[in-house]
């Protein structure tokens, strides 16, 4: 506890001490680390107005509910700079920065350690979220939380709990979220439908997922989706990773993935999702990483993406033998 109460006192006085603040999280943004790094934004000028802060990265058009990301001025010292990175386990995803470029640092990260990117670091793989930990950060310490503030970091936990579904929805998620709806006039109901609310094409989308999963004799299942087929319901290259929760309930999958070219970057954007096998290792070793039963890559070849359900298969196949 006292790490932890120190932990809140050192990252606040950073802030307090700091003119010019800086937020960034991962690539490919997800709602926690819009809501994590937007929120904390939203925070910190609602209790220090006179600050300059700037939350970057590339945006995310399908959260834009979230708020808009701010373009860097040019001119700005990285030595005069408090920078702040949320949801982001290492340097290679942070988005728009490189933070070993950045003297004075922060991390707030729920992710399974990876490597030492920030000058002061505050990791819980405990909790739901990063968003969540930005709302522990708030209650525990003067600063005042807002609605506007309240909106963001909310709409992140909810969709990395999957409305509060997975098992790391704990006591403390719960009393976190009881205290913020005491004390703020949030209509969740808002915010639930700017997270899934659907267009038509994006529910047709969503049933030729469902149409076209492969799954292997050990329950795993996967999909590859080309650029033809994006086109053709008129969706963009972030949109199957944005519905993969949704096929947890398939009784015949125990993990499954999606892997979907972006033309773009010419890559495939890899979203991997377990309901027991333990992933993120398998992960890593493609690149990638994440939590034990969420975890994401990119690869640039079929060929890479077999090799990876190849090794998905195997720690399914173990882990059904030890059942």
């Amino acid at each position: 506890m006292f790490f932890k109460t120190n932990i809140y006192k050192k990252i606040y006085d950073k802030i307090k001490k700091s003119n010019t603040i800086v937020l960034a999280r991962h690539v490919g943004p997800d709602p926690d680390a819009l809501g994590s790094s937007l929120g904390l934004k939203q925070i910190i000028l609602d209790n220090f107005p006179e600050k300059k802060v700037y939350s970057i990265g590339n945006p995310a058009s399908k959260f834009s509910f979230l708020g808009t990301v701010d373009k860097l001025p040019e001119d700005l010292d990285n030595k005069n700079i408090l920078l702040i990175v949320t949801d982001t386990p290492d340097h290679r995803r942070v988005d728009g920065v490189d933070p070993r470029n950045f003297p004075n640092s922060i991390k707030i990260d729920h992710h399974p350690f990876v490597e030492k990117t920030c000058e002061l670091e505050w990791i819980d793989e405990t909790a739901s979220s990063a968003s969540q930990m930005v709302l522990e950060f708030v209650f525990n310490t003067n600063l005042k939380l807002t609605t506007k503030a309240s909106e963001k970091l909310y709409a992140g936990i909810v969709a990395d709990t999957e409305r509060f579904m997975f098992s790391y929805s704990s006591s403390k998620t719960f009393g976190l979220i009881s205290r913020l709806l005491k004390e703020t006039d949030l209509d969740i109901t808002k915010v639930y439908n700017d997270l899934y609310l659907r267009e038509f094409k994006e529910i047709k989308f969503h049933g030729y997922m469902a149409q076209n999963y492969i799954i292997t004799d050990n329950k795993v299942g996967y999909l590859i989706i080309n650029d033809e087929t994006l086109k053709e319901y008129d969706v963009d290259a972030a949109t199957p990773g944005n519905m993969i929760n949704s096929f947890n309930h398939i009784k015949e999958m125990l993990v499954w993935v999606t892997a979907t070219l972006d033309k773009e970057l010419g890559s495939f954007r890899i979203s991997i999702r377990s309901r027991g096998p333990i992933i993120n290792e398998v992960a890593a070793n493609h690149g990638g990483g994440g939590h034990m039963y969420a975890s994401g890559t990119r690869l640039k070849t079929e060929e890479e993406i077999k090799k990876l359900i190849e090794d998905l298969d195997k720690i399914t196949e173990k882990y059904i033998k030890n059942l």
